[in-house]
């Protein structure tokens, strides 16, 4: 194929950084797109300057319709299964925005349904493209700390002031609250980093008078050995990220894109980081084009959504997914 067809489901929010990111490649292409809001496509199309491109109300027209090789996914959590079912079911690639679904049992369908269908799923963790993440995660690997024995990973984000009003704060579409928006990033980050495997969780939940969870601070026990705590706050005055790896030879610690790496009575140490070479969808139209496996495939993703159902399982935590009428799909 000369150039890569790529339909939006979703083109509110997130959606503009792919389209931003898509535009950039000559081998990809955005020609249709799909959002009951008018006046979202609209702005999307403005903004990108996407005259010409089809627009629809309703996703399965745009399957049905349009001339596409692949989608993007950028819609509300509670909806991700049954599009990127539909859309690997029409023949075609798909890129999903986080999290991969809101159940392991839907994420392990998506799997199944992507290899009947020989096409590639990759999910829209961009943390992996990310030199400081990649270093961490090399690092590890490469026992520059030695064994590792504990993580604490943090996100602090005003949250819980933006939300009240969207469709993050309604259970039906969300599947929860701020562990299943943001805070999936850093689930991302503290299973693919480490490798690790959760095999049992402790959590306190606050709702702060939402209809979804808010805050979350979960202890986590892996069957490697090491422990984690794991704290996502919603209700916070800013945007604060953190994470600290400490293994029996040394630490590394992570503070909003800063890395220092710490060995006993020794002085800090600065890594240079390399510049980002791809991001999550030149990522994804390689893997299209045959240049390079699926890095962010949905069996990685499943881990996130399984340690995510751990959580809220053992909190005792059902958001309810029950969609009671269709709604913007928009995120």
């Amino acid at each position: 194929m000369s150039k890569v067809r790529i339909g939006f489901i979703g083109t509110g929010g997130i959606a503009g950084l792919h389209a931003r990111q898509l535009l950039e490649l000559t081998e990809a292409e955005i020609t249709a797109i799909t959002d009951t809001s008018e006046r979202s496509r609209e702005s999307f199309v403005t903004k990108f300057n996407l005259q010409g491109v089809e627009q629809y109300t309703n996703y399965q027209d745009m399957l049905e319709q349009a001339e596409l090789d692949a989608v993007v996914i950028c819609s509300p959590h509670t909806l991700h299964f049954q599009q990127a079912y539909d859309v690997l079911d029409s023949g075609l690639h798909v890129l999903i925005e986080k999290p991969m679904t809101c159940s392991s049992a839907e994420a392990e369908l998506l799997i199944r349904k992507a290899e009947e269908a020989g096409k590639i799923m990759q999910v829209s963790y961009q943390r992996h493209f990310q030199p400081e993440f990649l270093y961490i995660r090399n690092a590890i690997a490469n026992g520059e700390i030695g064994k590792l024995t504990s993580i604490t990973a943090s996100l602090y984000q005003e949250w819980r002031q933006g939300t009240p009003g969207s469709w993050r704060a309604n259970p039906a579409l969300s599947g929860g609250g701020f562990l299943m928006d943001s805070g999936s990033h850093i689930i991302d980050v503290l299973l693919w980093t480490s490798g690790l495997t959760p095999i049992e969780v402790k959590p306190q939940l606050h709702m702060h008078g939402a209809d979804v969870e808010i805050d979350t601070f979960t202890s986590i026990r892996f069957a490697e050995g090491p422990v984690a705590g794991l704290n996502l706050v919603g209700y916070s005055p800013c945007w604060h990220e953190t994470f600290v790896f400490c293994g029996e030879e040394g630490g590394i610690f992570y503070d909003n894109g800063k890395i220092t790496l710490r060995r006993l009575r020794q002085e800090p140490i600065v890594p240079e980081l390399p510049v980002q070479e791809t991001n999550q969808d030149k990522s994804f139209i390689d893997s299209i084009l045959g240049r390079h496996e699926v890095l962010v495939p949905g069996e990685f993703a499943l881990k996130v959504v399984k340690l995510s159902e751990m959580i809220y399982q053992a909190a005792g935590y059902v958001p309810d997914a029950a969609l009671d009428s269709e709604e913007e799909q928009t995120a």
